[in-house]
C-alpha cells in the first residue's frame, strides 16, 4: 500500500466537491470560554450521512473502473464507513454490500439499507464482522474497501483539513477522533504540508485504545474488548497503513473516559 500524499488530497478535492459542499467551521464562544481557547468545531455532522467518512467514499468510488463498478463494492462497518460507501455507491450506480455485527445499532443498519446497501450480519463486534468478510466474502471480483488500509479513503477525508486551513491559516492544535485512523491521518498529511507547526492530536475512547497503544509502542496492538459508548470508534485492532502514517503526522494521543465523552456531548448539544 502506498502512503497518500498532500498531492493525493489535492487531487481528491475536486472529486469530493463535485458531490459535497464544504462544511462550516464555527467558533463556539461558550466552549471557547470553557476551555480557555479559541475553540472551533468542524461541522462534518452536516454531511449527508452525518460524518466525514463520506468524503473518502466519494473519492474512492468515483475513481473505480467500469469493470469495478459493474462488480460492486463491499466493506465492514458499524455505521459511518458503511453509510459512506452506500451513499457513494448509490451516487455512482454501484452495488454495495456491508457486513455489520449482529448486535449493531439498528438505526445505522436502517440508514445503510435506505441508501441501497445489502446488509449481512456476522459476529459480535466490528472485528468479528471484518474477519467474516475477509474469510468468507472476499472473492477477487467485488472491490473490498477496507475502512483504514485504503489510500483513496484517507486522501478523500483529508479534504476536510484543506477546508479547515482555508478558514484558519495556522491553528495551534487540531483534535481528531480516532477509530481506525483515516480521519487523523488525512488531517495530519494536510497539516504537515500547510502548517507544520500545527499540533495534531488523536482522541480515542479509553475503553477502545488499540490505536493509541499501537502508536505508543510502535507495533500493532489488539485489545480483548472495545466496550465504549462511542460505537463509531469501537475497534479492537489497529490497521497497518494508518499506523504507518500516524508515526509521522500525529503528535500526541488523548484517551477519553465514558463519562468525559458524555459530559463533552452535553456541552456541545
Amino acid at each position: 500500500m502506498q502512503v497518500p500524499t498532500f498531492q493525493d488530497v489535492q487531487e481528491a478535492l475536486p472529486r469530493v466537491r463535485q458531490v459535497l459542499a464544504p462544511t462550516a467551521l464555527y467558533e463556539w464562544p461558550g466552549l471557547s470560554q470553557l476551555t480557555g481557547t479559541n475553540f472551533y468545531l468542524k461541522h462534518e455532522n452536516h454531511q449527508p450521512v452525518g460524518a466525514f467518512k463520506v468524503r473518502g467514499g466519494i473519492n474512492l468510488v468515483s475513481t473505480l473502473s467500469a469493470e469495478e463498478r459493474a462488480a460492486g463494492i463491499m466493506g465492514c462497518s458499524t455505521g459511518n464507513h458503511g453509510q459512506s460507501l452506500a451513499y457513494a455507491a448509490r451516487k455512482f450506480g454501484v452495488k454495495c454490500t456491508i457486513v455489520v455485527p449482529k448486535n449493531n445499532n439498528p438505526d445505522k443498519v436502517r440508514a445503510m439499507k435506505l441508501l441501497g446497501a445489502e446488509i449481512i450480519e456476522a459476529g459480535e463486534d466490528f472485528d468479528d464482522a471484518k474477519r467474516y468478510l475477509e474469510q468468507k466474502l472476499v472473492d477477487g471480483k467485488r472491490r473490498y474497501v477496507h475502512s483504514a488500509n485504503e489510500p483513496l479513503l484517507i486522501a478523500g477525508v483529508g479534504t476536510q483539513a484543506i477546508e479547515i486551513f482555508e478558514t484558519l491559516n495556522a491553528p495551534d492544535v487540531i483534535l481528531v477522533p480516532v477509530g481506525l485512523g483515516s480521519g487523523v491521518c488525512g488531517t495530519g498529511i494536510v497539516a504537515r504540508h500547510l502548517s507544520p507547526g500545527t499540533e495534531i492530536i488523536g482522541v480515542q475512547a479509553a475503553n477502545a485504545p488499540a490505536n493509541q497503544l499501537s502508536w505508543k509502542s510502535g507495533t500493532l496492538q489488539t485489545t480483548e474488548s472495545a466496550d465504549t459508548w462511542a460505537e463509531g470508534v469501537a475497534t479492537r485492532s489497529a490497521a497497518e497503513l494508518t499506523q504507518e502514517i500516524m508515526k509521522t503526522v500525529v503528535d500526541d494521543f488523548l484517551l477519553v473516559s465514558e463519562d468525559e465523552m458524555r459530559i463533552a456531548t452535553y456541552h456541545i448539544l
